[in-house]
């Protein structure tokens, strides 16, 4: 199969095309013929080796943890798919090496669940693993209709997705983005604000009585900024400040989930959940998709798309 590879940890110049076997079926898994596959910025940060010390990680590297793509082998002890399914899923394992950006890939049935119907295979691939990490933050801080959310980052991959499962639990979502994305978060149904400083005043302006629950999607001041707006302090997740914990708060580290993703296809399926798409990209060009990735710029998502 062809495959994306890294045989040593580095930038987006280390990124060459390679030939290789097709993996393995284990038991629990099936094999996956990859339609798409997200970029997200723990890709590139894995490549430069920043998460050596957490996750033991084998050359050749195939980068990438979200994919769609249809069901063409099904392993021992896998029965909740069948070859011809169309799928999408976080395919994170315990060990680093067969990501994504490959023509095939195998994966374990609890990190899938069947591709949304109402999502094209590019915004299936942008949905698991910032949907998973927006839904599960929200579920963490406890977030129910009436409530008044603040999502900072709110136009980035992760925020446009939580505002949008916000929105559709019923909550009032202000979040925080630069002014060229105001229009498309009141598109999101989110109530924007400008990040940076000041923004505790206006988004007091905007919740004179506080705010109910939090998440910090972008990092700096935010879990600081957040605890002085909630009425409860321990109402606020993080998905890049670890030491939101020693404030009282909750830190985020996305699981893969079949469930989870279901109520994410569902909510799809219901016109509840968009996809905005940032930018698709052959696999080809993972290094360019890299490339904007690391600029902080991108509003939605990117994607790569694998041809047979």
């Amino acid at each position: 199969m062809k495959a994306i590879t890294l045989d040593q940890y580095g930038g987006p110049e280390n990124l060459t095309p390679a030939d290789l076997p097709d993996p393995k079926v284990a038991p629990g898994e099936v094999l996956v013929r990859v339609k798409a596959a997200g970029v997200n910025p723990v890709d590139w940060k894995l490549a430069e080796g920043r998460l050596d010390g957490l996750m033991e990680t084998h050359f050749p590297l195939i980068p990438g943890w979200d994919v769609s793509g249809v069901v063409v082998r099904v392993g021992l002890d896998a029965g909740e798919f069948f070859v011809g399914d169309e799928v999408f899923g976080y395919i994170r394992k315990d060990e680093v090496q067969h990501g994504a950006y490959a023509e095939l890939v195998s994966a374990h049935v609890r990190m899938l669940a069947r591709k949304p119907a109402a999502l094209d295979w590019a915004q299936a691939a942008g949905v698991p693993l910032a949907g998973l990490t927006a839904y599960q933050a929200l579920k963490r801080v406890g977030v129910r209709s009436g409530d008044t959310v603040l999502i900072h980052a709110a136009a980035g991959g992760v925020g446009s997705l939580g505002t949008q499962i916000a929105v559709a639990l019923g909550a009032r979502v202000i979040g925080t983005a630069s002014a060229r994305n105001h229009d498309f978060l009141r598109e999101l149904g989110a109530e924007p604000v400008e990040y940076g400083d000041g923004l505790a005043e206006r988004v007091a302006r905007l919740a004179p009585d506080g705010v109910d629950a939090a998440l910090d999607f972008g990092g700096d001041d935010a879990v600081t900024v957040s605890q002085r707006l909630l009425k409860d302090p321990a109402r606020v997740a993080s998905i890049v400040a670890p030491d939101v914990t020693d404030r009282g708060g909750h830190y985020v580290w996305v699981r893969p989930d079949s469930s989870d993703l279901a109520a994410l296809a569902d909510l799809a399926d219901e016109g509840r959940l968009t996809v905005p798409i940032d930018r698709t990209l052959p696999l080809a060009r993972a290094a360019q998709a890299w490339e904007r990735s690391k600029t902080s710029r991108v509003r939605g998502k990117l994607v790569l798309t694998v041809d047979e």
